[in-house]
């Protein structure tokens, strides 16, 4: 695999790893600090408050919230299970999008889009040279 991609003039242009690395770790800082730190911060809060669109119970979609918005992005960002862990946070951002915020126009829930379109990204391309997938020889789901 080459590290850098070189242009008509032969100047380097940094590798598309770099890209994915830089991609999941902005992508799960921004998720981890917005959305998974003030939930398990304010755990009691959250679960008085929580939106419970499939009547699952508001514990239930806590703890998944907790778990795609705080371990899926930690895992995410070491490169570690990297597609399957994206899976969760892609599921909860469609369930809010669509179920929870229907009302919402594009301008109101960009946000959500953004971060559907920056893990669907890391979903479909994958973690990338630097991640802990990598050095472990996963392919596939990792």
């Amino acid at each position: 695999m080459h590290t850098s991609i070189k242009t008509r003039n032969s100047v380097p242009l940094p590798s598309p790893d770099l890209g994915l690395l830089y991609l999941r770790l902005t992508g799960a800082a921004l998720l981890l600090y917005v959305h998974g730190i003030p939930k398990l911060l304010h755990y009691s809060t959250e679960l008085q408050h929580i939106e419970d669109p499939f009547h699952l119970g508001a514990s239930f979609s806590l703890w998944f919230a907790l778990f795609a918005e705080v371990l899926c992005p930690v895992l995410i960002a070491i490169g570690l299970l990297t597609r399957l862990a994206a899976l969760p946070v892609i599921a909860l951002l469609l369930v809010a999008m669509l179920f929870v915020h229907p009302d919402w126009s594009i301008a109101d829930g960009q946000f959500g889009w953004l971060l559907l379109i920056v893990f669907g990204a890391i979903a479909l391309a994958g973690p990338g040279r630097y991640s802990m997938d990598a050095k472990r020889g996963q392919r596939g789901l990792s």
